[in-house]
């Protein structure tokens, strides 16, 4: 099984392929405990996704908390190997929404 930080890499680059003009930002965990992993900003709109190597993975306090947070005024999501295809279908509809 891959590292977290594996999946992470590709993750971006596969957001990266998707919207060219995007920014992403990796957010600091020891700054705030439960922020997700990643800031995804594109054109008007951004998202936050917390990178998991499975979908058995242990989620840290209070990830669930932001994740649900910020899904609620944009895009949050974890993301790991067994959603990945999803994860990138939904940014893909919610970035392209008007």
């Amino acid at each position: 099984m891959a590292k977290e930080s594996e999946f992470q890499k590709r993750f971006i680059k596969k957001v990266e392929n998707l919207f060219p003009d995007c920014v992403i930002l990796k957010n600091d965990s020891s700054y705030k405990q439960g922020i997700p992993d990643l800031s995804i900003f594109y054109k008007s709109k951004y998202a936050f996704i917390e990178c998991k190597k499975s979908e058995k993975e242990h989620r840290q306090p209070n990830q669930e908390h932001y994740i649900n947070k910020f899904n609620q005024n944009a895009f949050g999501s974890f993301v790991y190997p067994e959603n990945e295809r999803e994860v990138l279908q939904m940014l893909k509809l919610y970035f392209e929404e008007e």
